[in-house]
């Protein structure tokens, strides 16, 4: 199946996630902030990332969105961002009036089939 590279820096989230997609057949990547995510796309070349918005800064994942959108040869990843950013005291700071780089937005909790429907779908395009 495809490989997904799951950036998030709950161990948690990223554990079922990755339990959820490897019982679809998928191979699973982790990362747990944005740096490491960058470093993951260039030596792991995933097919799909499911991005959360809040680790290391507050908006580390519009932060790899956009590097990944200037780079050629990342820009047609797609990207499902999962989030809780709306419950926080951060969510001000999210930009609502400008394009955001992503396929797909998921608020957190996120049931695992709605998941794997996303996924599924994003990968078949």
């Amino acid at each position: 199946m495809a490989k997904i590279l799951v950036v998030d820096d709950d161990p948690d989230f990223v554990a079922i996630t990755s339990l959820v997609l490897e019982q679809e057949g998928h191979d699973v990547i982790c990362a747990a902030n944005g740096d490491d995510a960058l470093q993951m796309v260039a030596e792991e070349a995933p097919d799909l990332i499911i991005l959360d918005v809040i680790m290391s800064t507050p908006l580390d994942g519009l932060s790899v969105s956009q590097k990944l959108m200037d780079h050629p040869e990342y820009r047609d990843i797609p990207i499902v961002m999962v989030t809780s950013i709306a419950n926080t005291d951060y969510a001000e700071l999210f930009p609502s009036d400008e394009y955001v780089h992503v396929d797909t937005f998921m608020t957190k909790p996120v049931a695992s089939d709605r998941l794997v429907k996303e996924v599924n779908r994003l990968l078949r395009r």
